[in-house]
């Protein structure tokens, strides 16, 4: 246990500068199957013509890896709330910088979502709209605008320069209070954030007590469910809010909890 977690820091402190130990210790496992099978195929291939061996483009790790990922914060919530969203069929759904390649394309597939980020977006896709705006400063034309809204892993971001954006203490509740000036009473709010002890990550984002989160979110809203992804990456729906749970953030040091918000 002591060894794991002298790894996972030294392979944290790999990726600030830019490099990654733990690929480079699966690439160098992976190094002698790679020159066997490369002998293997080259004498299968003997005389024949059809294909010809091109530049070497060495893959050294997929064969011992599973085959897909299936847990973890963004694919557990991604396709929980696009879910749930497809089941409401809203009027109108908004997003708030939620990822474009996860939630975003789940929700396209079945029908058209807006999306708002302090980001520019160049690409174009099908049942896809963009506006790029600063959430913490809000523009009149979006008050009250949607029945349904979403903002799933983005808000910890928010004020701490990582995006570009102003730095702002207390960027977080400014996104959520004009976030809740968005929806319309009655609407839907999906969001997610990393729970834990709280603290600041700096720059990477913040994490949230559950504490904290129900008592900011429940000035705004009611909660009609909370889920949760625990430091394992196995998902938790529909959990019930008890305090001992609350207090001890149910168990996670760097979790994900998802919020299904009713706006009063």
């Amino acid at each position: 246990m002591k060894r794991n977690k002298t790894f996972r820091r030294l392979n944290k402190m790999s990726n600030f500068f830019g490099l990654d130990a733990y690929r480079l210790f699966l690439n160098m496992k992976g190094l002698p199957k790679y020159y066997r099978d490369y002998r293997i195929i080259k004498k299968q291939k003997q005389n024949s013509s059809s294909f010809k061996f091109g530049s070497a483009f060495p893959v050294l790790h997929d064969w011992a890896d599973e085959a897909g990922v299936a847990s973890g914060h963004y694919y557990h919530q991604d396709l929980f709330v696009a879910q749930k969203i497809c089941k409401a069929n809203p009027h109108r759904h908004i997003d708030i910088g939620s990822r474009v390649d996860g939630f975003v394309a789940h929700v396209a597939a079945f029908r058209p979502i807006e999306i708002i980020d302090f980001r520019d977006l160049k690409s174009k896709s099908q049942n896809i709209s963009f506006t790029q705006a600063d959430l913490m400063n809000l523009p009149d034309h979006l008050i009250d605008s949607c029945d349904s809204i979403s903002s799933l892993h983005a808000i910890e971001h928010f004020g701490l320069g990582r995006y570009g954006d102003p730095i702002d203490y207390l960027g977080h509740e400014k996104a959520l209070s004009n976030i809740q000036r968005i929806v319309k009473k009655g609407g839907c709010f999906y969001f997610s954030v990393p729970i834990g002890e709280q603290r600041i990550e700096f720059n990477a984002h913040r994490v949230f007590s559950v504490r904290y989160l129900l008592e900011i979110l429940q000035k705004d809203f009611t909660v009609k469910s909370f889920s949760f992804v625990d430091d394992a990456g196995d998902f938790y729906p529909e959990q019930q809010l008890d305090d001992q749970s609350i207090n001890k953030n149910y168990g996670c040091h760097y979790g994900c909890g998802i919020f299904e918000l009713i706006r009063k």
